[in-house]
């Protein structure tokens, strides 16, 4: 069953946040957009990549009222230590969630059984803590935050503007379409 317009789960989690250790809820995701992005472990070599890409992007997130959050199967110690020696994690001003118990791996479906780790997904979440966006793929294939970054900027334009579809490599400003009967066959 997909993930996709339902509602995140009930969790409780610790994260290591701007020096300090915070818990985050679903109720921490209500009235904001949210991105969760699950990697397989700190202490990796991909997955510094990635928060070093998020982090160089986090201003775009913010002003599109949205928080991004990155998941690992680590504790929030680990995330601490993490942030602290690594160049690439160090620039991260979002929450580093742990994610020992495995209830968010688990609850999103990209938990893998035999290693205790995650998969590389990517959620996008609305202020209701409705998820709206789902990609999950192998961990040896790291993501580019701007296609979430877009794929944000879609779920919200279509979340304010009922009756419209973003097309095919849409980006902010550019035309939408009217779902109608006279567009079948025509594009």
């Amino acid at each position: 069953m997909s993930l996709i317009n339902t509602q995140v789960q009930p969790f409780k989690v610790q994260a290591f946040h701007n020096g300090k250790f915070v818990e985050i809820t679903e109720q921490t995701l209500q009235g904001k957009w949210s991105v969760f992005i699950f990697m397989p472990a700190a202490f990796t070599f991909n997955c510094p990549t990635e928060v070093e890409d998020a982090a160089q992007n986090y201003e775009h997130f913010k002003s599109a009222n949205a928080e991004v959050y990155i998941v690992t199967t680590d504790t929030h110690f680990a995330h601490k230590v993490w942030h602290e020696t690594s160049p690439a994690v160090g620039q991260a001003r979002f929450p580093l969630i742990g994610d020992p118990t495995h209830q968010l791996t688990r609850a999103f479906d990209v938990h893998i059984d035999e290693e205790g780790l995650a998969l590389r997904g990517t959620f996008v979440i609305n202020p209701a803590g409705v998820i709206k966006t789902a990609e999950v793929h192998d961990n040896a294939i790291a993501r580019d935050v701007k296609e979430t970054l877009r794929k944000l900027k879609a779920a919200q334009f279509v979340a304010a503007n009922p009756g419209q579809v973003c097309p095919a490599k849409w980006n902010e400003g550019a035309k939408t379409l009217t779902p109608s009967l006279d567009l079948v066959g025509k594009i």
